[in-house]
């Protein structure tokens, strides 16, 4: 077996690592709102749950040469974002979000997606989404490189509320098969869910 020490070599070959070992990832699709009303939106792959009580998502955000990226910045600006789970219905959409635009400009309007007004915070949502979940900023800690410079921001949410298409809840359940979800692998690709098999607990 191959050992390779992370000091030994550049952060990119370490990063091909990380992202070819850990997959497939869950990807969050997030929207966030600047303080001049501009709506952001754009995927993250380095996503999970944090905890049920209260409900709460993690997401790190990469930094780019040090500088926080849109999301980042609009988050620890207005406190409150989106985050919708990707599906196959619409990330090719998700994928034109990447794009390298301007603060100015919005990635929505790109994808010519739509808008939809959230309950109980002012960051609107994506009316393609099957889910999305209305969040309020937690807790931002800064991750990597060094102090007056980190690399992420690990981004802790707390969901204050919830929407899911009407046919994906049952008995307070999600149907992953109708949900579709997508999840991140390596490079330019993609999974779907696949196969499912169920193993049970031990006693």
């Amino acid at each position: 077996m191959l050992t390779i020490y992370p000091e030994n070599q550049a952060e990119r070959d370490n990063y091909k690592l990380l992202i070819g070992s850990i997959i497939p990832r869950p990807t969050a699709f997030i929207t966030t709102q600047s303080n001049a009303g501009v709506v952001n939106a754009a995927p993250f792959s380095y996503f999970n749950v944090v905890t049920a009580d209260p409900p709460m998502i993690s997401v790190s955000i990469q930094r780019k040469q040090g500088d926080y990226k849109d999301t980042s910045r609009n988050i620890m600006e207005t406190g409150e974002f989106v985050v919708h789970i990707s599906d196959e219905d619409y990330i090719e959409a998700i994928n034109q979000t990447a794009a390298n635009l301007p603060p100015e400009e919005s990635e929505v309007e790109l994808a010519k997606l739509t808008t939809v007004p959230s309950e109980k915070i002012k960051v609107p949502g994506i009316a393609e989404a099957k889910i999305r979940m209305e969040c309020v900023l937690e807790r931002a800690i800064e991750l990597g490189g060094t102090p007056s410079s980190p690399t992420c921001d690990l981004i802790i949410g707390k969901v204050v509320c919830f929407h899911i298409e009407d046919n994906l809840y049952e008995n307070g359940r999600i149907d992953a098969e109708k949900l579709k979800p997508v999840s991140r692998l390596a490079g330019n690709n993609y999974s779907k869910l696949g196969g499912i098999f169920a193993i049970a607990r031990p006693e």
